[in-house]
């Protein structure tokens, strides 16, 4: 299964071609770049879930897992969503946790999240071994695995080696997109 940096920089890569490329000049003024930072967030949230089964664990409830779950599962993209309409609607001078102050609106925020989780959730169903898009509806799990298609040594340099590809990726595309190098 994907590891987090994979999880985090997948979301934020996407996220960022999409604000560069799809957006005009004058879109981009409404979508700030703490919204790519957002979906980073969201691509590695549903594994909040394993805090959770290791609190519960903690707590003396034995084999508790619940990971890959509630978490994994298409609802909480949708939830998200929904809370984005949900706060659409509010003025978006409003005052809510001074994100005014980065231009950020609160309903964009669930939004990019949504799209991050979204994104994590089409990860570990390519690359993991299973995923329960319905649950608790339908336990029903659905996933390719393509790694169970490599040798067994392959696989295990696999992540490893995604997570140092998506980084350099990163890395050269803030340096030719936004000049980073001006910054140091």
């Amino acid at each position: 299964m994907p590891q987090a940096v994979t999880h985090i920089l997948f979301p934020i890569l996407l996220v960022s071609l999409f604000r560069d490329f799809y957006l005009r000049n004058k879109e981009k003024k409404n979508f700030p770049l703490h919204y790519v930072l957002f979906a980073g967030l969201g691509g590695v949230l549903p594994d909040i879930d394993i805090i959770f089964s290791i609190i519960l664990n903690l707590a003396g409830i034995q084999d508790w897992n619940i990971h890959k779950t509630f978490t994994h599962s298409l609802f909480l993209p949708i939830i998200f969503v929904l809370i984005y309409f949900l706060l659409k609607p509010v003025h978006k001078k409003a005052k809510i946790c001074n994100l005014t102050k980065h231009k950020l609106e609160l309903s964009k925020i669930f939004l990019v999240l949504a799209v991050g989780i979204s994104i994590h959730i089409f990860l570990d169903s390519i690359f993991g071994e299973r995923a329960f898009f319905f649950y608790p509806i339908l336990i029903n799990d659905y996933g390719i695995n393509l790694i169970s298609y490599l040798s067994k040594d392959l696989q295990n340099l696999f992540f490893p080696t995604l997570d140092g590809i998506l980084l350099v990726i990163w890395l050269v595309y803030l340096e030719l997109k936004h000049k980073i190098s001006d910054f140091i």
